[in-house]
């Protein structure tokens, strides 16, 4: 039986793997349909390139910041039990590898290509497993501490601050560092709209993720005894509410419908484990309505040209995610407790504190050593033909 066990386990863990690996065609899917055409093909490249770097930091540095694992031993004990700490691993590194694919939404269409590379590496490296060690495996007493002064620990079941709101964190600091697109905002105070170049792709991406997160929300038991149903539905509700939130206050927006989905499920991830599917609802609604106001603040009013909106999207409202564990967990609103709010506060700011001022340091270095964005005729030109060489549809460049 326990043979069975392990071998159940290790098969879970890696169907959720492969499933949140499937998510990273839905990042690469929802950027590409959202950036201007001449940036296509950069959208898919840099998806599946930081998803290679990521492994290699993660593999060799990140996973032994976080839990003090490392791989190597001979083969033979890395295929004790199944394999289950390598299935492990491979499960935690498709949330990791999502930290640069958040942040290549914000820094799109005028990036360079290899000081991005740099940056995902540092970032898989060192600063995303700092803080999922804090969360994740009590790494400097932090969770202790909370546990005494509060009664409870900082509770993250699936990610919404430890993947989201960190990588949303860490993409605002990338983004401010970098600067506006070229002509997207005049002196005259004007904005220049650039409208997504494909909705149906871009619906695609939002789809793959949407389908992709019930593996990363569920499976995030790592084991088959603890799977729960409640986990699933509680993530199906905050997807509806998200989704028909935005699409109210989108005002029928398709770019507004396919994001408020991904906002529900962002903010649901930390407690899903813990409320009542009514509560994942409100939740989920909260996080769509949330996207759609901040997008528009942000773009419109504080001129911050985050292309895709993954500092609402993941930022804030993978940080509502947190503090709406530590509310709608609680017994007295039909969760299952165990939940401190203030640990919960706590624990979010610290995330968000560790995300950017690691992402400002990361990138303020490469931006005064080795420059982070395209000049003005490389990024009109298009990171397509800037960095590859090649157009998403380059019969438009044959002679022939």
């Amino acid at each position: 039986m326990e043979s069975l066990k392990s071998a159940s386990d290790t098969l879970l863990v890696l169907l959720g793997a492969i499933m949140v690996l499937a998510m990273h065609a839905g990042f690469a899917f929802l950027e590409l349909g959202t950036v201007r055409k001449k940036n296509q093909v950069n959208a898919l490249v840099k998806i599946l390139t930081d998803f290679g770097i990521s492994t290699l930091a993660y593999f060799f540095i990140g996973y032994g910041i976080a839990y003090g694992v490392n791989f190597f031993s001979d083969a033979s004990q890395l295929a004790d039990k199944n394999g289950y700490a390598l299935v492990k691993f491979f499960f935690l590194l498709t949330f990791a590898a999502a930290i640069p694919a958040i942040v290549s939404g914000g820094v799109a269409e005028r990036a360079k290509f290899n000081p991005q590379i740099m940056a995902t590496f540092m970032l898989v490296g060192f600063i995303y497993p700092f803080f999922e060690g804090i969360a994740w495996n009590h790494r400097l007493g932090v969770q202790d501490w909370l546990h005494g002064r509060f009664g409870a620990e900082f509770h993250d079941f699936a990610g919404s601050v430890v993947v989201h709101a960190v990588g949303g964190w860490i993409a605002l600091a990338a983004v401010l560092l970098l600067g506006a697109r070229h002509g997207r905002y005049g002196r005259d105070g004007k904005i220049s709209a650039h409208p997504p170049s494909s909705i149906p792709f871009l619906a695609l991406g939002a789809w793959i993720l949407v389908v992709g997160w019930f593996g990363f929300n569920v499976m995030s038991a790592q084991a088959i005894g603890n799977i729960s149903g409640l986990v699933a539905v509680n993530s199906l509700m905050a997807m509806v509410g998200g989704t028909l939130v935005a699409l109210c206050a989108g005002k029928n927006d398709p770019g507004f419908l396919h994001n408020g989905p991904l906002a529900g499920l962002v903010a649901v991830c930390a407690g899903s484990d813990v409320m009542h599917p009514i509560g994942a609802l409100v939740t989920g609604g909260i996080a769509g309505g949330l996207f759609v106001w901040m997008f528009t603040l942000t773009q419109n009013r504080w001129k911050i040209d985050d292309v895709l909106g993954v500092w609402p999207l993941h930022g804030l409202c993978g940080a509502w995610g947190g503090i709406a564990a530590g509310i709608f967990g609680l017994h007295s609103l039909g969760g299952l407790g165990g939940i401190s709010f203030m640990a919960q506060v706590i624990g979010t700011l610290l995330g968000i504190a560790v995300a950017f001022g690691g992402s400002f340091a990361v990138y303020a270095t490469l931006k005064y050593t080795v420059g982070i964005r395209l000049s003005a005729e490389e990024e009109f030109n298009g990171s397509d033909l800037t960095i590859h060489k090649i157009t998403a549809t380059p019969e438009r460049e044959s002679g022939w």
